[in-house]
């Protein structure tokens, strides 16, 4: 069965077809939620959303970054188990928080970001010697474990309360249930799967393996544990009347999530929000767009710039180390009396 499935997948790349599906699929997904927002945004008060913005409460907005705060944080274990996954015990955590955090936060808001996300971990890991298929790895378990997080979260959001996932998908909650019962029976064989033995994945230098059965638990929980957070920044900055609980407002958070990442779309722009204002449709729409648009200044736009900080002053301190080095006025011999910045190895040119 699984050399079948292989078989597929092959002919499907020779073909291209899998690229023209993504293709098809995320323009789709642009035009229904551009096609939504119009409808739903166009009678929307600008006035009214101002005052809406301006009359949040700071402790709300508050309690929401720091739930994104420990979101991000969060998030700086995907690279660091994935580092370790692949053998490299000696990258230290700083380097894989600042491959993490400034790879996702702008992926995030560029768009495309196995691409963006990629380029920013190998400028980062290549000056621990880390070549392009080292990254790649990193990325590709990165990814899983954020899709296991994902499916958990959905399986058992949708299980509980599967009317949450029918305001959005408008299917039948009997059909929603049976759908999050199957992800969820399809987690469990793919944690028993790779407890049995050791599974490898891809071919020659690209294989990978899988970690095994109590490593994906641990993946499983830290993807659990990112959108937690996430959901509850979101969850603290909807409007409080009507009353939606937290599993409600989470289910449809990721729901949206997961659209706009596969529309592609930079930081999932009118996908996510589209879906959120269909999933969420009895809360007064300029509140919950205020909302929504203090949730992109604290998850998308400030970690955005932080990161793009960050990364220049890296780039600043090590171009001044090159300079230095090419011209000779350092001497190599004696230690630098600066501690080495957050993600660099010691004196090693990037």
């Amino acid at each position: 069965m699984l050399d079948s499935l292989r078989s597929a997948i092959d002919f499907m790349r020779e073909r291209q077809i899998l690229q023209k599906l993504g293709v098809l699929l995320s323009v789709t997904i642009i035009g229904v939620a551009c096609y939504i927002l119009f409808h739903m945004l166009r009678d929307i008060d600008v006035d009214d959303l101002w005052e809406t913005l301006q009359a949040t409460e700071a402790r709300s907005i508050l309690l929401a970054a720091l739930f994104v705060a420990a979101g991000y944080f969060t998030l700086t274990f995907y690279d660091l188990f994935a580092v370790r996954a692949i053998g490299r015990t000696d990258v230290p955590y700083r380097t894989t928080a600042l491959a993490a955090f400034t790879s996702y936060s702008i992926g995030h808001n560029v768009g495309a970001s196995v691409f963006t996300g990629g380029a920013v971990r190998y400028r980062i890991y290549s000056a621990w010697g880390l070549n392009a298929i080292d990254v790649a790895k990193i990325c590709f378990l990165a990814g899983l474990t954020f899709w296991l997080g994902n499916a958990a979260v959905l399986g058992l959001g949708i299980a509980y309360h599967p009317e949450a996932a029918a305001s959005i998908d408008k299917l039948p909650v009997w059909l929603n249930r049976v759908f999050a019962i199957a992800i969820l029976v399809g987690l469990v064989g793919y944690v028993i799967w790779v407890w049995m033995k050791p599974r490898n994945v891809g071919r020659g230098p690209w294989s990978v393996v899988l970690p095994g059965g109590p490593m994906t638990l641990l993946q499983i929980g830290i993807g659990i544990i990112d959108l937690g957070f996430c959901a509850l920044a979101m969850y603290t900055l909807v409007p409080s009347e009507p009353y939606v609980d937290f599993v409600t407002v989470a289910v449809i958070f990721v729901s949206a999530t997961l659209l706009g990442f596969a529309s592609h779309s930079p930081g999932g722009l009118g996908v996510f929000d589209a879906a959120m204002l269909v999933g969420l449709w009895q809360m007064d729409r300029e509140e919950l767009l205020a909302g929504m648009l203090l949730f992109r200044v604290l998850y998308y736009i400030a970690p955005f710039v932080i990161s793009v900080m960050l990364l220049t002053f890296r780039e600043i301190i090590v171009g001044a180390r090159y300079r230095r080095k090419s011209t000779g006025s350092g001497n190599p011999s004696e230690p630098s009396r600066r501690p080495p910045f957050i993600g660099d190895r010691g004196d090693q040119n990037v």
